[in-house]
């Protein structure tokens, strides 16, 4: 496949046992660390151009979360085919499970409980990365932000129904796996700006396939509304603790034309974080960092120079 722009050698370890997890460790060893964690339907290709930003001085740790991008997708028995072999690695698509194995590959990397780390977010990211920092706020010195949330759905803020058609309908759920429809769609709507033909395809393109799209439909499936859902209890924790993180640098990048994490998911981190530098933009989506890289790598290198770990 032609990943433009993505002039990385991924690595790969055991997260899980039968399980690989592909990731990129980019730059010095002895640099200040830079976690860059992706969300739902993209993967570390999303990070790309702030790597390629970072990487002379920073060391940019990237996963693709396992079903995503580059790593592993395996099947959790609950599909409509049957499952694959007896002896076949299975994964429970939970949000727990993501933040798990987040910790798994820092460890890996050798980023211990002492080493300082900048988080970096985006879309169900946030989530992962304020899940696991709910147990590492010591280490984490500062935080990039872009269209995500770390918190429950807003007061006042609908369920987008492209969501919901994952999430609650098994006839879309159908759909997403048997016709990738919910990474081919973000390729060519969650930009303002016309992605290359290659770009969206090395969006998508990994997801081809019945049994390469399932965690983008997992995904969705486990969005927390409500007590009662799985992940719920974290997405809760979260934001009620989300404001601890206000003493720390802080930098925001929005798209404001996010028909999901809009003005409202916003709003929420600018109560939380009131001393975060913030850039938002009117002509950018979703993938902001697409739509406005050129502004925004420049803009996140000089706040990390700025505000030393």
């Amino acid at each position: 496949m032609d990943l433009p722009d993505y002039s990385f050698t991924p690595q790969r370890f055991e997260v899980r046992p039968g399980i690989a997890m592909s990731y990129l460790d980019e730059g010095p060893r002895d640099g200040e660390v830079v976690v860059m964690v992706h969300g739902n339907p993209s993967w570390s290709y999303y990070w790309r151009h702030l790597v390629l930003g970072l990487r002379d001085r920073y060391r940019c740790i990237v996963p693709d979360h396992v079903g995503m991008g580059l790593s592993d997708k395996p099947d959790d028995g609950g599909g409509v085919r049957p499952p694959a072999g007896p002896g076949s690695a299975r994964y429970d698509y939970t949000l727990r499970s993501r933040i798990d194995d987040l910790g798994a590959l820092l460890r890996h990397a050798g980023i211990d409980d002492a080493t300082p780390v900048t988080l970096v977010v985006h879309d169900w990211g946030g989530m992962i990365g304020f899940g696991w920092a709910l147990s590492h706020a010591a280490q984490v010195k500062r935080l990039v932000v872009t269209n995500t949330a770390a918190f429950p759905l807003p007061t006042g803020k609908p369920m987008p129904w492209q969501l919901s058609l994952g999430r609650d309908s098994r006839i879309g759920g159908w759909a997403i796996r048997r016709f990738n429809l919910f990474a081919r769609g973000a390729a060519w709507l969650g930009t303002q700006r016309r992605l290359p033909a290659p770009v969206r395809e090395a969006y998508a393109g990994v997801y081809d396939g019945w049994d390469k799209a399932i965690a983008t439909l997992r995904f969705m499936q486990d969005i927390p509304l409500r007590a009662g859902d799985r992940a719920w209890p974290l997405v809760d924790e979260a934001g009620r603790r989300l404001h601890e993180f206000a003493d720390r640098p802080a930098f925001i990048g929005w798209g404001l034309r996010d028909f999901v994490f809009d003005r409202h998911f916003l709003a929420g981190f600018r109560d939380a974080l009131p001393r975060a530098q913030v850039m938002a933009f009117d002509d950018a989506g979703h993938y902001v960092m697409e739509d406005r890289h050129e502004a925004l790598v420049p803009a996140i290198r000089a706040f990390l120079d700025a505000n030393p770990a």
